[in-house]
């Protein structure tokens, strides 16, 4: 499997790893009980080329706020993961973005998530000019590219599929 590949806006494409994927699938909500999940995304952008991968994504943490219908990541624990990538691969490791869960096949971001997803634009420290935000859907995964002068979101158009293959 080569992963699932989206198309910036931009130009560009960007990757979400096989072992992402992987790691991603436990957590979609497909049972009552299951609450959301989340975490941060960290890999690398392709220097000389609009191109992102995405090579690691935290799970769930202790201190994190699961329910069924919300996700609040507790930040120190996460951080300090961020912070551990980027010093072991000499800054090439990047806070990328977030991930979450949404119990609904194809999923679109709540207002919540919108309002979260600003806030991360403009509170964050990231690399680059954009951070990414995935949700884990009960069928899809969708992902959008928000950008930090605008705080402007777009919706990235998958261009192949994983879970449909799986399912």
């Amino acid at each position: 499997m080569d992963g699932l590949l989206f198309q910036r806006s931009g130009g560009g494409v960007l990757k979400l790893s096989p072992e992402v994927l992987s790691r991603l699938n436990p957590y979609r909500q497909l049972e009552l009980h299951q609450p959301e999940a989340g975490g941060v995304m960290l890999g690398r952008r392709i220097l000389g080329c609009d191109d992102v991968v995405i090579d690691e994504v935290t799970p769930p943490m202790e201190g994190d706020s699961r329910a069924r219908l919300q996700f609040h990541r507790a930040p120190a624990r996460h951080q300090s993961v961020i912070d551990a990538r980027w010093a072991e691969s000499r800054g090439t490791c990047l806070y990328l973005g977030e991930w979450h869960t949404h119990p609904e096949p194809i999923p679109t971001p709540s207002s919540i998530d919108l309002e979260g997803w600003s806030r991360r634009l403009k509170e964050d420290q990231f690399d680059g000019s954009s951070l990414f935000f995935l949700i884990v859907g009960m069928e899809r995964v969708a992902l959008w590219e928000g950008f930090r002068q605008s705080r402007h979101l777009v919706p990235l158009r998958r261009i192949t599929s994983y879970f449909e293959q799986v399912s």
